[in-house]
């Protein structure tokens, strides 16, 4: 019975591929996103200024950022809650593919994220007539409660680590 139930528990890991599937459709939004920013900024280009110019610069990083915080999250969750992914003798194959654990995944994702709030941030601050106060102050505070939690999380995962080697007598 128990290694039924074991057997069950960890099949069940694949219930989880079709969530990352779903994110590989999902790739599609930014894509569009960005074909679309990119097209009204080469429509736009001969009246841009160079305010404008750099706002739409910065809507395509913060649109290929999220597409690669979408990757990201496809390849390193599959590979570390369902299979590994048997690509290690293809010439693409991207250099962290297999070694990052969760630990790290929680922290390139947060890294992603303060990445893509200080983009935010800083188009706020470059559209400063066209944002309130208010605004302004709140993308400032949500930015340093991202940039604090990225902190935190890794002096956990550091402490964690750490207090896992004098465990093991490291």
């Amino acid at each position: 019975m128990d290694r039924w139930i074991e057997s069950v528990l960890f099949a069940s890991r694949w219930l989880l591929a079709p969530l990352y599937l779903g994110l590989v459709v999902a790739l599609v939004l930014p894509l569009a996103g960005f074909v679309h920013e990119l097209y009204e900024l080469i429509s736009h280009l001969a009246s841009a200024t160079s305010h404008e110019i750099i706002l739409g610069l910065l809507s395509l990083i913060d649109l290929s950022l999220i597409a690669n915080l979408v990757l990201m999250v496809i390849f390193a969750g599959y590979e570390n809650f369902v299979s590994k992914i048997s690509v290690a003798s293809h010439a693409d194959r991207l250099e962290w593919m297999g070694e990052v654990d969760f630990g790290g995944l929680k922290l390139r994702l947060i890294a992603s994220i303060v990445a893509i709030s200080g983009i935010q941030l800083l188009r706020a601050f470059m559209s400063v007539g066209n944002v309130s106060d208010r605004d302004l102050m709140w993308s400032t505070v949500i930015h340093v409660v991202f940039v604090a939690s990225g902190v935190l999380l890794a002096l956990m995962d550091y402490l964690t680590e750490k207090a896992h080697k004098v465990q093991n007598g490291h």
